[in-house]
């Protein structure tokens, strides 16, 4: 049990909110969610499952300029997939007739005032938490003139940054967010769902502590960088007094070699260091989604990361486990070759064509076997043959045996070499007693290699991926340089592979999650067509 849950259980145990629990996810739709927002999805969704509560999904859409309805569907899309589903969907702008109403009556209270100054010189007034700010010289306006100024902004007659509405706390507080916060800003602008009725939009501090009130959340649950905004939402939650839910801070989930900004992540988008936001090197959860990784992997990965209530950084590597541990109980089996080389089998049969039974999982016997034609002349991976072996290399070299994966036992009489001196041809013979069922099938050899048919395998491009930055913490920058310096050149690599001939485009499609034998873990991505399959690299077959 989490120091979250063990307050929700004491808040029920004492009967607080009628001993019910009820949160809420609140993303902005200013961009795609990450991983880091799969932590807090799995959080605030799980528990108010286990504690047979209500989730909201509440989209703080307070900023027009930067909210988009992309944003708004990619976010559903995004928590379905994750095998949530939320108990009603809200926006914060369906409450901006109630906050504008509330603004009035902090007015109307003395509580809040119309401040005329630059951002620049409010900044300044603020001054710094060892001295107290300086009051702006609006600050003791009248009730009338504040009212009568704040409808006029509503009204559109002054334009963007002139003028602020501010709450009028204490300009010596140690808390920065209590110097006489901004509670709206005149912003011109076209907002995704009220259109032009507004030109004046709501802060978050000011948005954020009254819709859960208005949504009767019980327990506001969010990460550790809006600790010192907890007595500003406390403040404006009593001043008002509205229902008052309670606001619990956990660490945000912080990885190695990777970023969570969403305006870094934008501007790699922008820039063209990656293919979109859905790149299966983005730690976005839809980029995650089309490099291979489940949901149920994602949310094992929430689970085992847990909830601190101090930051940490956790290595990618514990992400990879997870995928890694749950894609070895679905993904089916195919046989591929990445870097080719032909083998070819003297002695056998020219035209003998043999379908060898594969199967498709071995930790699920319900996903069956298929048939695999195998025939004279297979490709295997050049980096299963030596020329010159040492005692520690147990794969084919000359006068070497190997057992070919589901078939026969073969060994490596001689190979053949261009000028360049590369080996083009693996010459080999077959023991026909080794394959199952036969008398000799149970021999003992020291390796088992993957192949594919040279006849009847299909070429499809295989993209490999590695870390996007080169670094464990890729902010970490020399003078003069920036995040983008640490991205890694090789965190993709495109090149083809021959895959099993029973691979249809709509097979591919409907398995999607693959293990080539002996490779890793590979996505069949949706860039896929009749013609050419692409499938995405995952995760290693071991860490």
């Amino acid at each position: 049990m989490n120091f979250i849950e063990q307050i929700i259980e004491e808040d029920i145990r004492q009967g607080k909110n009628d001993a019910k629990v009820h949160t809420r996810f609140p993303p902005e739709p200013n961009g795609y969610l990450h991983i880091g927002h799969a932590k807090s999805i799995c959080l605030n969704f799980g528990i108010a499952k286990k504690y047979n509560g209500l989730c909201n999904l509440r989209f703080d859409d307070t900023n027009p300029v930067k909210e988009d309805t992309e944003y708004v569907d990619s976010i559903k899309e995004d928590i379905q997939w994750l095998g949530f589903q939320w108990a009603a969907e809200y926006y914060a702008s369906d409450y901006f007739d109630q906050l504008y109403l509330w603004a009035e009556q902090l007015i109307s209270e003395g509580l809040a005032y119309v401040d005329d100054q630059t951002q620049e010189e409010i900044s300044k007034g603020r001054g710094v938490p060892t001295a107290p700010g300086v009051e702006s010289p609006y600050r003791n306006r009248s009730v009338e003139e504040n009212m009568d100024l704040f409808r006029r902004m509503r009204a559109g007659e002054f334009p963007d940054g002139s003028r602020v509405l501010r709450a009028k706390i204490d300009m010596a507080s140690p808390n920065m967010h209590f110097r006489d916060p901004i509670m709206y800003r005149i912003l011109h602008a076209t907002h995704h769902r009220t259109g032009d009725k507004w030109c004046i939009y709501p802060m978050y501090d000011f948005a954020h502590g009254q819709s859960d009130s208005i949504e009767g959340i019980t327990h506001s649950i969010c990460t550790l960088e809006f600790e010192v905004h907890r007595p500003l939402y406390d403040w404006f939650c009593e001043a008002l007094r509205i229902h008052h839910p309670q606001q619990i801070e956990f660490a945000r989930l912080n990885m190695t070699n990777t970023i969570m900004s969403k305006r870094k992540m934008l501007q790699l988008v922008k820039e063209g260091y990656v293919n979109g936001w859905d790149d299966p090197r983005m730690p976005t959860i839809c980029g995650l989604r089309r490099r291979g990784y489940t949901a149920e992997s994602i949310r094992n990965f929430a689970e085992t990361v847990g909830v601190a209530k101090r930051d940490n950084i956790i290595d990618v590597s514990l992400l990879e486990f997870c995928a890694r541990e749950h894609l070895n109980k679905v993904a089916t089996r195919t046989m591929t070759v990445l870097d080719p080389v032909k083998l070819i089998i003297d002695n056998y049969p020219d035209d003998l064509v043999e379908e060898m039974e594969a199967v498709n999982n071995p930790e699920d016997p319900e996903a069956g076997t298929r048939k695999v034609p195998f025939a004279k002349e297979l490709w295997i991976e050049r980096a299963d043959f030596r020329e010159n072996a040492d005692k520690k290399f147990y794969r084919l070299s000359i006068d070497r045996e190997v057992r070919l994966k589901y078939a026969y036992i073969i060994k490596c009489t001689h190979i053949v070499k261009d000028d360049a001196g590369n080996i083009t041809e693996i010459h080999c013979t077959y023991d026909p007693n080794t394959r199952s069922g036969m008398p000799d099938s149970n021999r003992k050899v020291k390796a088992t290699i993957h192949w594919a048919t040279v006849k009847y395998s299909k070429k499809a491009e295989v993209r490999i991926f590695d870390r996007l930055f080169a670094v464990p913490d890729p902010d970490n920058c020399e003078e003069g340089k920036t995040f983008i310096d640490n991205l890694n050149p090789e965190s993709l690599k495109i090149q083809d592979g021959w895959v099993e001939p029973s691979l249809t485009l709509e097979k591919a499609m409907g398995i999607k999650y693959f293990q080539f034998e002996r490779l890793g873990y590979f996505y069949a991505d949706p860039d896929s067509t009749e013609e050419k399959l692409v499938f995405n690299k995952t995760v290693s077959l071991k860490q």
